[in-house]
């Protein structure tokens, strides 16, 4: 092959390579990393001290589906640990979101999505890399044990008033170990979510749920992330402490 023949079969293997790239989507996978500016943009705008607008999300949903449609196209298994993490924590979040804007505003609840034979979180509608997974599939079968890390279930959202409230930012690889600390001791140290009363600790329904994910050791989880006098008070009564649990407020999470 001479140098014309081999430059021209360069230039034609370029304009191959451009033709199939997806047109309209962003890039949102880069080696490591994942751009996460489309989501970013609209947590900020409508995620308020955990409270969502769903209205506002509502009016902006091509932005939302924007996203959603470039995360499809988004490899996770090339992703490093951290960045993979995240990838599946903003997924999670984000589809969440739409699955509530599918009825909003006519619920009161996300249980309202379920039916006597599926609950919402079973439904297949999460469109990740060529495969229709559910939220349920996303936490149990990935995030809970490719992870483990308890500090999880402070990041995902369940778009209830007594889940772990929605951060307005996306988690990020590179900041990631910090996010997940931030929402578990901001979480934990809510009065609404934590108390102590004579030798009962009062707690969030998540550490029955998930018992396992904390070693059984909701007490030593606590006295990790606990601040302040809910610490001082924990760590008086902590060889004799009974734990009992919040009542859960699946109302939605929009005010």
């Amino acid at each position: 092959m001479d140098g014309m023949q081999r430059i021209t079969k360069s230039w034609m293997t370029l304009v191959l390579a451009a033709l199939l790239v997806p047109i309209g989507l962003p890039e949102l996978a880069r080696g490591d990393a994942v751009d996460q500016s489309i989501y970013a943009e609209l947590l900020s705008k409508y995620v308020k001290a955990g409270r969502v607008n769903y209205a506002g999300f509502k009016a902006d949903q091509g932005r939302l589906d924007q996203y959603l449609s470039a995360l499809e196209h988004v490899e996770p298994d090339r992703l490093n640990g951290e960045e993979a993490f995240a990838f599946y924590i903003n997924a999670y979040n984000a589809w969440t979101i739409k699955l509530i804007l599918t009825a909003y505003p006519g619920i009161n609840s996300i249980k309202d999505l379920g039916s006597l034979f599926q609950s919402p979180w079973k439904k297949k509608f999460v469109r990740i890399h060529g495969k229709t997974l559910s939220l349920d599939q996303i936490e149990h079968d990935i995030l809970r044990p490719r992870f483990k890390d308890p500090r999880v279930h402070f990041a995902i959202n369940c778009a209830s008033k007594s889940c772990p409230p929605l951060l307005s930012e996306p988690y990020r690889g590179d900041r990631l170990d910090a996010q997940l600390t931030r929402v578990t001791t901001d979480f934990l140290n809510q009065p609404a979510n934590s108390r102590i009363e004579n030798h009962q600790l009062w707690v969030s329904s998540i550490f029955k749920w998930f018992a396992e994910d904390f070693n059984h050791d909701v007490v030593g989880f606590y006295l990790k992330y606990a601040q302040g006098e809910l610490k001082q008070k924990l760590q008086a009564v902590q060889d004799r402490i009974e734990l009992k649990y919040v009542d859960y407020d699946w109302s939605l999470n929009d005010g």
